[in-house]
């Protein structure tokens, strides 16, 4: 079957740690650091192609691990930069997180998107040397990479969109269309995952999307709708297609039904421009084929051309279904489109100053929030001493004590910054 979602972790690399080096040569006393600064984790990547149907891959593995910035080296080498992870998705995937914030909308062929970046790395100790500090002996840790999970959900893009209720012969109108060969059965349910065909006119291609049977309730989820309703989403034309052997009662009843249900799904789709199609018209007379038209006529929603009777059976009115289709799209291309909502960009961290930076009570202490603050913590080696004492002074610099002490700090609160709490002092 046609595997339309998915969910993946993805995870960037993490940033090498720095250095702590210093120069020892023959004949050159006091050569000082030359720790090298760590290499940048890989990020994640994700890219659009044609060359995949699916999004099947994804059942066998979900976790994605861009490789890690090398380590900063003696002699003032710099650690090797992680190789950035390439994910291929399908044309027509979108990407959300799990709040369910719009990542990513892969509409072409070719689109990238960074999903997760990776970790900076850490700075060696050549790049604290100061006029009294000429021989530091710390150096920094590079940082974990990006990590969150993804829903992938497939939405196919077509121009036509087949729809209706259960054994309307939507699969048998696109084989008569196309060369698409979807199964066929007098039963209904027979279309279990979209199908898709191609029309080729003089002036353009046009794909065709058989979406499998609505009912009542599938906007949702009863019988899968909701997620055969989201092929729909990216649909020109909508063809709803009514079972001639229903009757006129019938048919309004079918038309309603669908209508309705792709208003509940999403606001906007069901005023999409639309034909209407009466199929199986060999099973009835004449008299009832023009009595079930003028019910499709008073009913059809946002019509861009008359309805159409056809018999994908014995080829009645298919060619007159084919040009209609080709004069409807020409009226669906010029109607305004919808904007598509606008992506989340994942950027990289800014270069905010330490001094950047909020206090707030906590019911246990303190949290000192700031972006650069809590990077420069988190990389700081908090085993060496050393680093402690660079780091208090960076702090002490950047106004953080006299903010506590205005916030209501006293000696021994618990002071927290990112993962890392400390003791007021």
């Amino acid at each position: 079957m046609l595997a339309d979602r998915a969910k993946i972790c993805v995870r960037g690399g993490r940033g090498g740690n720095g250095c702590v080096s210093f120069r020892r040569e023959k004949y050159v006393p006091k050569g000082g650091p030359n720790g090298g600064d760590g290499g940048r984790g890989g990020d994640i990547s994700v890219i659009a192609t044609r060359q995949v149907r699916d999004l099947n891959r994804f059942r066998r593995q979900i976790h994605f691990r861009a490789p890690n910035g090398g380590h900063g080296q003696g002699s003032d080498r710099r650690g090797a930069d992680g190789d950035s992870l390439i994910v291929e998705v399908p044309v027509g995937t979108e990407v959300r997180d799990s709040s369910g914030e719009l990542v990513a909308d892969f509409v072409n062929e070719g689109q990238v998107a960074v999903v997760a970046h990776g970790g900076e790395g850490g700075r060696g100790n050549t790049c604290f040397v100061t006029a009294t500090r000429q021989a530091p002996r710390f150096a920094e840790r590079g940082l974990e990479g990006d990590e969150l999970w993804l829903d992938l959900s497939l939405k196919l893009l077509a121009d036509v969109g087949f729809v209706g209720l259960p054994n309307a012969g939507k699969s048998s109108l696109l084989a008569a269309l196309t060369r698409a060969r979807p199964k066929i059965a007098a039963y209904p349910f027979t279309t279990l995952e979209p199908n898709l065909g191609t029309i080729i006119f003089e002036d353009r291609i046009v794909v065709l999307a058989d979406i499998p049977g609505l009912v009542e309730g599938a906007s949702a989820g009863v019988g899968l709708g909701d997620r055969f309703l989201a092929h729909v989403e990216r649909t020109t034309l909508l063809v709803y297609v009514v079972d001639a052997t229903t009757g006129p009662e019938g048919a309004a009843l079918a038309l309603d039904t669908v209508v309705d249900e792709l208003r509940a799904f999403k606001e906007g789709l069901a005023d999409r421009p639309s034909v209407v199609v009466v199929n199986k018209v060999d099973l009835i007379d004449e008299a009832e084929i023009d009595d079930l038209l003028a019910t499709a006529a008073g009913r059809r929603p946002q019509a861009v051309a008359p309805p159409v009777a056809v018999s994908a059976l014995s080829g009645a009115g298919v060619e007159e279904l084919r040009a209609t289709l080709r004069s409807a799209l020409q009226v669906a291309d010029a109607a305004p489109v919808e904007a598509p909502p606008r992506p989340r960009v994942a950027v990289r961290p800014g270069e905010d100053r330490v001094s950047h930076f909020s206090v707030s009570r906590e019911a246990d202490g303190y949290r000192v929030v700031g972006a650069a603050l809590e990077r420069l913590v988190a990389k700081a080696d908090l085993e060496n001493e050393e680093a402690v004492r660079y780091l208090q002074e960076v702090m002490e610099r950047a106004g953080v004590s006299d903010a506590l002490r205005r916030a209501g700090a006293k000696p021994g609160d618990d002071v927290a910054i990112g993962a890392a709490e400390f003791e007021f002092a």
